[in-house]
Formats: C-alpha cells, sequence, structure tokens
C-alpha cells in the first residue's frame, strides 16, 4: 500500500504560508492537512471553509479537512463545497457515526472517523466498515508542536490488526507529534498517512525537510 505524507498546515507561518504550502509540494507532499477547531470540542480556534477555499484555488493536491468542531454534520456541506477532498469527524463527538460517514460520501469526499489517544480502539471498531480511513491521534487535539504519545505505536498495530480482521480496506492515518525521529516507526507499525506539521514547518527550509521524511518513509516501507 502506497504510503501518503500530509503536512499539517496548523504548524505554518500564517504570513507566508502560501509559499510554505508550494514548498511543500515541490517537496513531494501528498495531500495537505487542514485542521478545523471550534474552541469548544478542542481548546483553540483555528480557521474555516473560506480560507480553505482559498488555498483550493492554488492548490491541486487532495485537501484533508480534520474537524474538530461541535455538530460537525452542520458544516461538513461547507467545507466539501470549499474544496475539501477528505472530511473526517471525532467519534467522541458524532452520535451517529454510520449516518455522518455516509453523508460525506455522498457529498463526494472521502470519509474519516477519528479517534483520540484517551478513547478505546474498540469504539471505532464498527465504523471501519464504513469509513475510507482512520485518524489515530498520537496526541491531544488542539495545539501543534505536542510531544508524540508512546503509547500509540502499540494502538497503531493494534488497528492495523482489526482492519484486517475485519477485512476493511480504509487507510490509516496518524497525526501528532511525528518528526524525523518517529517517522519510520509509525510507518512501519501501520500508518499509510502522516501528517506532520512542526516536523516540517518549524525548518527553515520545508521543501528540503518534506523531500526527507518522504525518504524516511520510503526506506521504512522497504524494509
Amino acid at each position: 500500500m502506497v504510503k501518503l505524507l500530509a503536512p499539517s498546515i496548523l504548524a505554518g507561518d500564517w504570513w507566508n504560508i502560501g509559499e510554505q504550502i508550494e514548498a511543500c509540494i515541490r517537496g513531494g507532499a501528498d495531500l495537505i492537512h487542514f485542521d478545523v477547531m471550534d474552541g469548544h470540542f478542542v481548546p483553540n480556534i483555528t480557521v474555516g471553509p473560506e480560507i480553505l477555499s482559498h488555498i483550493r484555488k492554488r492548490v491541486s493536491l487532495p485537501i484533508d479537512a480534520h474537524l474538530m468542531i461541535e455538530n460537525p454534520d452542520r458544516y461538513i456541506p461547507e467545507f466539501v463545497k470549499a474544496g475539501a477532498d477528505w472530511v473526517s469527524v471525532h467519534i467522541e463527538n458524532v452520535p451517529h457515526i454510520h449516518r455522518t460517514l455516509s453523508f460525506i460520501r455522498e457529498l463526494g469526499a472521502k470519509a474519516g472517523v477519528v479517534i483520540n489517544p484517551g478513547t478505546s480502539l474498540s469504539a471505532i471498531e464498527e465504523a471501519l466498515h464504513y469509513a475510507d480511513y482512520v485518524l489515530l491521534m498520537s496526541v491531544n487535539p488542539g495545539f501543534s508542536g505536542q510531544r508524540f504519545i508512546e503509547r500509540s505505536l502499540e494502538r497503531l498495530v493494534l488497528l492495523r490488526d482489526m482492519r484486517d480482521r475485519l477485512n476493511s480496506d480504509c487507510l490509516i492515518e496518524i497525526d501528532g507529534g511525528i518528526k524525523e525521529e518517529n517517522i519510520a516507526s509509525v510507518v512501519r507499525a501501520g500508518a499509510d498517512v502522516v501528517v506532520v506539521g512542526s516536523g516540517i514547518f518549524a525548518s527553515e527550509d520545508p521543501e528540503g525537510q518534506t523531500r526527507k521524511l518522504k525518504e524516511l518513509i520510503f526506506s521504512a516501507t522497504a524494509v
């Protein structure tokens, strides 16, 4: 299975975010991760569909919208209309996950279910039948630059085994604290899509850093 790298622009320099996104694309990024927070479900406020629409006009890569907001069903159509190709919602925040995932797919986007570090993987077992991807959080959602929770490696392996047991073809995405020193480990543990924020944007050379991380992913896959 192809392994994908998704720079998370939450960690970017918003004065120069367009240039930084272009640098990541030149470095080989596969999609753009777009974090949406409302200050209620998580303790931070970020950006909405209007900003996404401006990025969409200039970027051909898929945009992965991670909705960390209350009542996401209300806003999903706006994000898809703005240009989101992937849309994910939290199992902790959606009472009717089958309905929501089906709704996202009906709108023409890939549907993802997200799970926080403190939530048992059993909570998403049924959702694997309906999701195009699962996003495993390896930090508590809300802020960029947090430290990777080491237990996440074991959770990745368990999630991969669950997917295989259910004969699901959903992708496994991981987000939070991924850097040069652990990106190979998460790929070997089962991640198909790796979200990297400060591990790219804290560098003075986002293009070169993106290229380096892609090489590390490739090397880990080839083992």
